[in-house]
């Protein structure tokens, strides 16, 4: 079934000037990619995407983290596109994460582990909302 996931290449991917080679992997994947942009988030917007998280003891961190430095977020689309998207990204921790994937050769730690996605149509659809309106 074809379906749209929102990524997002974080303050760190960005800052080790990454974008290109996490897009041609995309590319290379099979994403069709319908939307892309540059955003600065705000604290206050990081925190807003990230409200399910609000009551974790991360969310401070990931918030700030998130509007630390400019992102790359894109709208992608394909068959089975959250769930391909998520073995592409690997493992939160990228020492977990297997080789091969974004977060191994990319991400430091489990917060700045480079990129992120849609973890469900649900979340897809508000997280896609939210950057592309």
């Amino acid at each position: 079934m074809t379906e749209r996931t929102l990524a997002i290449i974080k303050p760190d991917a960005v800052r080790k000037k990454v974008i290109g080679r996490i897009i041609q992997r995309i590319e290379d994947e099979g994403f069709e990619i319908l939307g892309l942009k540059m955003v600065h988030l705000t604290r206050e917007e990081a925190r807003k995407f990230y409200y399910v998280h609000k009551d974790k003891p991360f969310y401070e961190s990931l918030t700030d983290f998130m509007s630390s430095g400019p992102s790359v977020v894109l709208l992608l689309e394909r068959e089975n596109a959250i769930k391909h998207w998520r073995e592409v990204m690997g493992a939160t921790d990228p020492a977990q994460a297997r080789p091969g994937t974004l977060r191994r050769q990319f991400g430091f730690s489990i917060e700045r582990n480079a990129v992120h996605g849609s973890d469900s149509p649900q979340t897809a659809e508000y997280e896609i909302a939210f950057f592309f309106g």
